[in-house]
């Protein structure tokens, strides 16, 4: 069994939860995660079976949310998992304020990732230092936010905001949220977090898993394959003895000057039949086809 799932994850599940999981419904030991989503959060979390799992740093890079941030409230972990640190009510912060601050978090911003999550410093992850009760400082790291839509506005002591956030990999959504509060001035933290787009695969196509279990046990179940999975990437058809040589991992010759160089290309046989992803590159001036990732090599 070889392909991806697109799986819509509960709360209380971490990702690590999940594949195992699956592996135990799909009697397979080689499954695999794309974007990894905390035990709170739910939606979207690409799976990958069997030899997929080998694509999965070649998935698109895009993610979007839906996340309620609550303000007035400010936790160890930045969302509702964690200690109470801080919690005063902020009946008196308005919409309006909010939506002046929210262009400071689109773009190119600095973010610090949260004490609890799983960055690694100095070897290890940031929420194994904390739960030692180690103070360690987290580093700062550039992340793009594309877009941050206002969906909903709830008024009161404690007032909820509701947003879609579009961004880019490694973006703390708990970060936002927490540095929101801040620039505000009452705190804030998650309440509620759902991943709506994951790596190409959107939660309106994505599978429970009772769903899964119930297609697993009935045989119907159907792995999307991996050059539908890639399609955003452009297709490089080799034809005959070009594509055993590349299936071989050689290097092959540019014959396409149309063809960019650095760039990745899901590979093709004259049957449309997927065989890896190529990148384009320059020897001794020369653009060749680089194998990245053959996805059945030659016997």
């Amino acid at each position: 069994m070889q392909g991806f799932l697109n799986l819509n994850k509960p709360g209380g599940l971490t990702s690590h939860d999940c594949v195992a999981r699956v592996r135990r419904l799909l009697q397979t030991k080689k499954v695999g995660h794309g974007g990894t989503l905390d035990p709170a959060a739910q939606g979207v979390l690409p799976i990958a079976v069997g030899r997929a799992t080998r694509l999965l740093p070649y998935l698109a890079s895009g993610k979007a949310y839906r996340a309620v941030i609550r303000f007035g409230l400010t936790t160890a972990t930045d969302d509702l998992e964690g200690e109470i640190l801080h919690q005063q009510p902020a009946p008196d912060l308005s919409l309006v304020q909010v939506q002046a601050a929210l262009p400071q978090f689109l773009g190119q911003i600095e973010q610090v990732p949260p004490r609890y999550s799983a960055i690694q410093v100095g070897g290890q992850r940031l929420y194994d230092l904390a739960r030692q009760g180690q103070t360690v400082e987290v580093p700062s790291r550039q992340v793009q936010v594309k877009q941050i839509e206002v969906l909903d506005w709830q008024p009161g002591e404690f007032p909820e905001l509701t947003v879609a956030i579009a961004c880019g990999p490694g973006t703390y959504i708990r970060s936002i949220a927490r540095d929101l509060g801040q620039v505000l001035g009452p705190g804030a933290t998650l309440a509620h977090l759902l991943r709506t787009h994951s790596n190409g695969f959107d939660l309106a196509q994505s599978l429970t898993l009772d769903a899964l279990k119930d297609q697993a046990e009935a045989g119907t179940l159907t792995l999307l394959p991996p050059d539908d999975a890639l399609s955003y990437l452009p297709a490089l058809d080799l034809a005959g003895e070009i594509a055993v040589r590349w299936r071989q991992g050689q290097k092959l010759p540019v014959d396409d000057q149309d063809l960019q160089i650095d760039a990745l290309y899901r590979v093709l046989d004259e049957t449309t039949r997927f065989l890896g992803i190529a990148q384009i590159a320059l020897r001794d001036e020369q653009p060749v086809i680089v194998p990245r990732m053959v996805y059945e090599a030659m016997g």
